[in-house]
């Protein structure tokens, strides 16, 4: 015979409904208690009928995730963190891939919110308007985007951004090619509004471009005749980018141009020249958008996240 949530209760000397709770909101269980009762369910091979409990609570005890590019080395450690996170909580996570596109984001949305208890937006591509009108339908919690009303998790963009720019002008750079990201892009926007506050650097901007490798190569050229001894690009991939096309020319970094990132991803660190780079908490970031999503009352609240300049090999004195 299958074991019953009674016999849990039993075997853990609590009350069902203490078990019950373990499952559907285990947050709100003293974690002893929980520990007990996970633990007598795994001996007696007890596992919640989820769908008795959708049909009882109201809840699928599911939850979207859903990616401008899963391809993109910076998605898959938040994606990992925020499944953990939810699993811990008892619930599951269904990951979707926009490919960039926002036609397919909102295509995504509207078909999610049918299956889901809530859905984990990040680097949306949608308007804060299409977003302010699809989060009627299903709570949501932005990663990276300010959406009034919603909860949000951000990244520091602007905090990156002026020790970017203050690490340069600090090895003498003063003309800097600032490549940023796709248009509406909320960090393209921070890092520009930085860098037009920052006094005594001549920026020259480009963009919107696609946050890719070959987004990078596309405009090296570009860059190249531009005058710039540095860029700040959108994200890792774009700088990598960039580094390619530069070196298609002759131009070598950071002997001639300094490039800087953001993200810290993999390739980067793997690159030669290594890549000087903002670190984004990704992982920390997908964590924490779980727990807002879950949490009661989070409507409005917003998580900022620090970030941290990273110095590696693509940096260096601009030249005289």
């Amino acid at each position: 015979m299958a074991a019953t949530i009674k016999d849990v209760a039993r075997v853990s000397g609590v009350h069902v409904s203490t078990v019950s709770r373990t499952f559907s909101a285990p947050h709100l269980v003293n974690p002893a208690t929980r520990s007990r009762v996970l633990a007598a369910a795994d001996d007696l091979g007890y596992r919640p009928n989820r769908a008795a409990r959708a049909l009882t609570t109201g809840r699928t005890f599911n939850l979207g995730l859903i990616v401008a590019d899963i391809s993109n080395p910076f998605f898959p450690p938040l994606i990992k963190a925020a499944q953990a996170q939810a699993r811990g909580r008892d619930h599951h996570v269904f990951v979707a891939d926009t490919d960039e596109d926002p036609r397919v984001e909102e295509e995504l949305i509207r078909t999610l919110a049918k299956q889901v208890d809530g859905v984990l937006l990040c680097s949306p591509r949608l308007s804060n308007k299409i977003i302010e009108r699809l989060a009627e339908d299903v709570p949501f919690v932005v990663v990276n985007r300010r959406v009034r009303g919603l909860p949000s998790v951000l990244m520091n963009v602007a905090q990156g951004t002026r020790l970017a720019l203050d690490h340069l002008a600090g090895l003498g750079h003063r003309r800097i090619a600032l490549v940023s990201g796709p248009a509406g892009s909320w960090t393209s926007n921070e890092m520009r509004a930085v860098a037009a506050a920052t006094e005594g650097l001549d920026l020259v901007g480009f963009g919107p471009n696609q946050p890719t490798e070959s987004g990078g190569l596309a405009v090296a050229s570009e860059v190249a005749a531009s005058g710039a001894t540095a860029v700040l690009a959108y994200n890792d991939l774009v700088a990598l980018g960039v580094i390619e096309g530069l070196a298609e020319q002759g131009i070598g970094v950071p002997d001639q141009i300094s490039v800087i990132g953001f993200d810290d991803i993999l390739p980067g660190r793997l690159n030669r020249p290594k890549l000087t780079t903002v670190a984004m908490p990704a992982a920390a970031a997908g964590r924490m958008a779980v727990d807002l999503l879950l949490q009661s009352g989070g409507e409005g609240t917003t998580v900022t996240l620090e970030t941290a300049l990273i110095v590696r090999e693509s940096t260096g004195r601009a030249q005289t």
